[in-house]
C-alpha cells in the first residue's frame, strides 16, 4: 500500500507524514512503521498475503538529531551506536543547521511557483510533487507543443479555463451541455531576465478569426478541423472537437505572439487551490448579493475559499455593467491577492500547505507534452519564482464594441491600441518600471552599431529564413538589391531551425558591412551576433542574415520598441477592491 493509501486507513492526511529532517534539511515521507523515506516519493508495492514484503532501508540519522514529536506519530528512535553521545532528551531541541540547504530552499520554492502559475491562470495549475505526476494529463498538440523548455529566453505560457461541468459540484457553473469552452484565457510572458511578468487576459467575447486545426483524435489519426472567420474567441476550444492547440493557434493568429506551451484546468481548481492555503482575502467597493451565483459578501474586505471563490471570480452580475470585461478586472484582482497567499512565508514553510496545493493543482491540470515531465515543470517553475510580484502586470487586450452589432454583447481588437502592446510582448518589453539587468552587456549590444559603415555595395551577405512567411527570404533578397543597393546577396533558403528573432552573423573583420546592413534593416545590437563568416555560393566569405518570426516584411524596419505603451494594468503587489 502507498504512502497515501496508509494516512487515509489509518485517517491521517497525507500531508502530515511530511517531516523535516535537520541533517538534510529536506522534507521526508514518515510513516508510522517506517523510517525516515527517500526524498523523492514513489509508490510502493503492497505485498500480497503470505509473501514477504518489500523491505525499504531506513535513512541514517545523525546522533541527537532524531524526530521524535510528530503529530500523530510514535516513530521510535534509531538504536545509538556504542561510544556515540546521548540524543537530547524529549522536549528538548538538537541544534539546528546553520543555515537553510538549497536543497530545502528548492522544495519550498518548488510548491511556491507552482502557485505563482496557478495565479496568473485562476483556474489553472501546473505544478507538482514528483510522487504525484501521475495526476497530470498531457494532450499531443501538434508540432506547435512539441518543443522543450529554455531557462534562457523569454517564454508564454497560454494558461485557459475550461467551463466544462466536470468534477462534483460543478453542475451550476458554466453552460449546461458545454464541451467545454475557452472561458478564461490568459498569456503569460516571463521576460529573458526574469525581471518582470505579463499576464494577458483574453476576452471570451473577442471576435477573431479561428484558424484550421490539425488535431489528434483518440485513435492516434489526425483530423484537421475546418476554422470559423468570425466567431467568438471561447469557440477555439472544445467545439466541433478543437483542443487546446486549436485555441494556442488561434491566439497566434489573433496576436501575433508565438505560444510556447500551454496548461489547462477546470473550475475545480480554485476551489481546491484556495481551500488548500486557507482562503483568499477579497475586497469590495459595495455589498455583493447575486442572486444567480449565489455569492453574498459585505463591503469592505472578506475571505473566501472553495465554492464562494469560485463564484467571486465566475459572477457577471456584482461587477461594473455585468459584462465579461468587468469580470475580467475582478478576476485580475483576484489572481493578485491568490499569488499572495501562495507565495507567503505561511504556505511555503508548511509541508502540509504545499502538499495540498501540489494535489489540488495536478487534479485539475492538462499540459503539453512539451512540459508534461517533471523535470521540465521543475526547471519552469525555478525560472518563475524569480520574479518579484511587483513587477507582474495585469492587462487585457486593448478592445473595442464591435460595429456590426446593434446590441453590443462582443467586441473586436482595438487595431490602434493593441499593436503596441502586442509588440511589446513579443520583444520583451516590461509594462512596470524595473531595473534592467546586466546593463554592462547591454551597453556591450549597445556598442555593436557604433563604428564606420560600409558603402551598401561592398555588404555581402546571404539571407536564410528562419521563420519568417513563406518565400520571405527571396522578398528581403529583392529588395536589399533593387531598393537599398546590397547587390552582393543571395538567397540561401530556409535555415536549420526556426528563431523567434532576426539575426545577423558576422566575422569581426565584417563589423563595418553588419553596421551598414543593420542600419538599412533597423537592427537592433541584440539582432548582431559577432562570430565567423561562411563562404557564399562564390566561395567568397559572407555574413548570414537570418529571418525569425519577428521579421514584418521586406523593407520594413525591425527597430523593437524600448518603452511599453501606456494602458490601464494592475501588478500583482497591489490591493484593489472590485467594484
Amino acid at each position: 500500500m502507498d504512502a497515501q493509501g496508509r494516512g487515509r486507513a489509518d485517517n491521517i492526511d497525507p500531508a502530515d507524514q511530511w517531516v523535516l529532517n535537520p541533517n538534510t534539511g529536506e522534507y521526508e515521507l514518515r510513516l508510522p512503521d517506517s523510517g525516515p523515506q527517500s526524498t523523492v516519493p514513489r509508490p510502493r508495492r503492497a505485498a500480497s498475503r503470505g509473501a514477504r514484503a518489500e523491505q525499504v532501508p531506513r535513512a541514517r540519522t545523525a546522533p541527537g538529531r532524531e524526530t521524535h514529536d510528530v503529530p500523530g506519530r510514535e516513530i521510535p528512535p534509531q538504536r545509538r551506536r556504542r561510544g556515540v553521545p546521548k540524543a537530547p532528551e524529549p522536549g528538548r531541541r538538537g541544534r539546528r543547521p546553520a543555515k537553510k540547504s538549497k536543497a530545502k530552499k528548492a522544495v519550498m520554492w518548488t510548491g511556491g511557483t507552482m502557485a505563482f502559475v496557478l495565479v496568473a491562470a485562476g483556474t489553472a495549475g501546473y505544478f507538482y510533487l514528483k510522487h504525484l505526476e501521475g495526476n497530470v494529463n498531457t494532450t499531443d498538440v501538434g508540432d506547435v507543443g512539441n518543443s522543450g523548455f529554455s531557462k534562457d529566453e523569454a517564454f508564454n505560457i497560454l494558461l485557459i479555463g475550461t467551463d466544462k461541468r466536470t468534477g462534483a459540484g460543478n453542475e451550476g457553473y458554466g453552460d449546461k451541455g458545454s464541451v467545454g469552452h475557452a472561458d478564461t484565457t490568459l498569456l503569460l510572458h516571463v521576460a529573458k531576465d526574469r525581471s518582470n511578468a505579463t499576464v494577458l487576459s483574453i476576452p471570451r467575447d473577442l471576435i477573431v478569426d479561428i484558424p484550421d486545426c490539425p488535431t489528434k483524435l483518440e485513435d492516434g489519426t489526425e483530423e484537421v478541423i475546418p476554422g470559423l472567420p468570425g466567431v467568438r474567441f471561447n469557440r477555439s476550444l472544445g467545439e466541433s472537437g478543437r483542443d487546446a492547440g486549436c485555441t494556442w493557434r488561434t491566439v497566434e493568429e489573433a496576436t501575433g505572439i508565438k505560444v510556447n506551451h500551454f496548461m489547462m484546468a477546470d473550475f475545480n481548481a480554485v476551489k481546491t487551490l484556495t481551500t488548500a492555503v486557507g482562503g483568499v482575502d477579497v475586497c469590495v467597493e459595495e455589498p455583493v448579493n447575486d442572486p444567480d451565483s449565489k455569492l453574498q459578501l459585505p463591503e469592505g474586505k472578506s475571505t473566501v475559499e472553495g465554492e464562494e471563490a469560485l463564484a467571486f471570480v465566475r459572477t457577471r452580475h456584482a461587477w461594473g455593467n455585468q459584462g465579461d470585461l468587468d469580470r475580467i478586472k475582478v478576476q485580475q484582482q483576484f489572481l493578485g491577492s491568490l499569488m499572495r497567499k501562495m507565495s507567503s512565508s505561511d504556505t511555503l514553510t508548511s509541508p502540509t500547505k504545499l502538499v495540498k496545493l501540489a494535489e489540488a493543482a495536478t487534479n485539475a491540470l492538462t499540459v503539453d507534452k512539451g512540459i508534461g515531465k517533471v523535470s521540465t515543470l521543475k526547471d519552469v517553475a525555478l525560472e518563475l519564482k524569480k520574479v518579484p510580484p511587483k513587477n507582474i502586470t495585469f492587462l487585457t487586450v486593448p478592445v473595442k464594441d464591435n460595429p456590426a452589432e446593434t446590441v453590443k454583447a462582443t467586441v473586436v481588437v482595438d487595431e490602434t491600441a493593441a499593436p503596441e502592446v502586442f509588440d511589446a510582448i513579443k520583444n520583451d518589453v516590461s509594462f512596470t518600471e524595473v531595473k534592467q539587468k546586466k546593463e554592462q552587456e547591454k551597453a556591450a549590444v549597445a556598442a555593436r552599431l557604433k563604428g564606420t559603415k560600409a558603402d551598401p555595395s561592398e555588404v555581402r551577405v546571404r539571407v536564410l529564413n528562419g521563420g519568417a512567411e513563406d518565400y520571405s527570404a527571396q522578398a528581403q533578397l529583392l529588395w536589399l538589391q533593387t531598393e537599398a543597393g546590397v547587390t552582393k546577396s543571395e538567397n540561401a533558403g530556409n535555415a536549420d531551425a526556426e528563431q523567434a528573432k532576426t539575426t545577423l552573423e558576422y566575422a569581426p573583420d565584417q563589423a563595418d558591412q553588419a553596421r551598414r546592413l543593420a542600419d538599412l534593416m533597423g537592427l537592433s545590437g541584440s539582432a548582431m551576433k559577432p562570430g565567423k563568416s561562411v563562404t557564399n555560393s562564390q566561395g567568397l566569405p559572407t555574413m548570414t542574415l537570418t529571418l525569425g518570426e519577428d521579421f514584418k516584411g521586406a523593407g520594413v524596419s525591425l527597430t523593437a520598441p524600448t518603452k511599453a505603451p501606456d494602458v490601464k494594468k494592475t501588478t500583482a503587489d497591489k490591493v484593489e477592491c472590485a467594484s
